[in-house]
Order: structure tokens, then C-alpha cells, then sequence
């Protein structure tokens, strides 16, 4: 969804799993504003609004490599392991996950999870 706001192109990012809901200003892994910093995938990005410096952004959340959907950085509903994967596609493969990820995932207690469609 995008809105004009003080002249600015404002969008919106959406978590498919939690349904959070929060302005994005950048799109990408190259966060205006930052010298050296280059993310390790396509992340919705803001500026931090608790921050002065310009420099200082929060990452909210990516595409799933699987399948598409829009995950935020929550626990609960993605994870990222060389690319982000929600929660859905990480519990349909979690066999093809390392051994160390699948012990951590098997911590949580599984209602906290999102349920697999």
C-alpha cells in the first residue's frame, strides 16, 4: 500500500504471519544514509524513530525465499539462515535445516508458532 505523506511516497510493509503493520522507507540492502553498510538480503527498512542520527535504521522484514510471503524479524515469524524463511515454510522443511536450528526450533514451544496451512 503506498500514501502520500508531507509530499513523501510513503509505503507499508505487512507481516502475512502476525499481521504487523508499520510504514517502511526503503526497500533493498543499501540503507540511504549508511556509509558501509550492505545488508545480506532484501530487507523493508525504516529510520529509527528513537535515534537522531540519520545512520540509524530498523530492519522490519523480507520476502520468504520459499515462498514469497512477507515475514517480519520476529521469532515467531521468520528466521534467517543464508535467506530469510517464514515460519510456515521453515516448519514444512524444517528436515532440510541443519541440526543445531532444528534442536533451537524444537525449544520453542509450539503454539507459539504460526500454524502450517
Amino acid at each position: 500500500m503506498e500514501q502520500m505523506s508531507r509530499g513523501l511516497l510513503q509505503n507499508t510493509f505487512t507481516c502475512e504471519l502476525c499481521g504487523l503493520s508499520t510504514p517502511f522507507t526503503y526497500f533493498g540492502q543499501k540503507p540511504p544514509n549508511t556509509r558501509a553498510i550492505v545488508l545480506l538480503e532484501e530487507c523493508f527498512v525504516t529510520k529509527d524513530p528513537f535515534s537522531p542520527d540519520k545512520e540509524r535504521f530498523l530492519v522490519l522484514g523480507s520476502n520468504c525465499s520459499l515462498c514469497g510471503s512477507s515475514a517480519c524479524v520476529g521469532s515467531n515469524c521468520s528466521l534467517f539462515y543464508t535467506a530469510r524463511f517464514c515460519m510456515r515454510c521453515v516448519n514444512k522443511n524444517l528436515h532440510q535445516f541443519p541440526g543445531p536450528i532444528q534442536k533451537e526450533l524444537g525449544k520453542k514451544n509450539p503454539t507459539s508458532l504460526p500454524a502450517v496451512p
